[in-house]
């Protein structure tokens, strides 16, 4: 698989996609055992995984979060827990007004233990009825992950005065920091 980290026992990564990259990448960024966050796209072709390309919703991609994480300090099920708390799962094609097919709701799995954990996670959420409509996230083969361009990578950080992180990334934030206290980093990458 082209461009993807290295796994290893003290290292694992996971893709993910919930809407804007920048935001995905915040929330994970905020976790205590997640290594990087890294903006990127997956679900298309190498040839068509730049920003202009995916913006168009019609290379097939999907603004993606590679999380690369210490399995002994935070396993892939918590990983799913904040992802479905910080992203709407049950619009599908959206989130918020990021509409189009790169913003879907999609697990990229790369192994069938991922894809297992995936789905069980999906039919209990589902089971318990923690959303009002179904859920629409789909469980997608991790072909490979292609970064975003350098200026994607920490955005929330660098930028969190502007409009966009402050009105979205920002509060998603706010959110995992109030319902994922325990799992947090002694300090926050936006105090850095």
């Amino acid at each position: 698989m082209p461009d993807m980290a290295p796994s290893s026992p003290a290292r694992a990564t996971a893709v993910f996609t919930g809407g804007c990259f920048w935001c995905v990448e915040a929330v994970f960024e905020e976790l205590d055992g997640v290594i990087d966050a890294i903006s990127g796209y997956s679900g298309g072709s190498k040839a068509d995984a730049n920003y202009e390309a995916v913006c168009s919703g019609t290379t097939g991609h999907a603004e993606a979060v590679q999380i690369v994480y210490d399995p002994a300090r935070i396993d892939y099920r918590k990983l799913l827990e904040v992802h479905f708390t910080t992203h709407d799962p049950t619009t599908l094609d959206r989130q918020g007004n990021d509409v189009g097919s790169q913003y879907r709701s999609a697990i990229f799995y790369a192994n069938e233990n991922e894809q297992r954990v995936a789905q069980n996670y999906i039919d209990e959420l589902t089971r318990a009825r923690v959303f009002d409509r179904p859920i629409v996230t789909t469980l997608e083969p991790l072909q490979a992950f292609y970064p975003a361009e350098t200026y994607h990578q920490g955005y929330v950080c660098a930028n969190p005065r502007q409009g966009y992180v402050r009105a979205v990334a920002l509060p998603k934030v706010d959110k995992v920091r109030k319902q994922f206290a325990p799992d947090l980093k002694k300090k926050s990458p936006l105090e850095e």
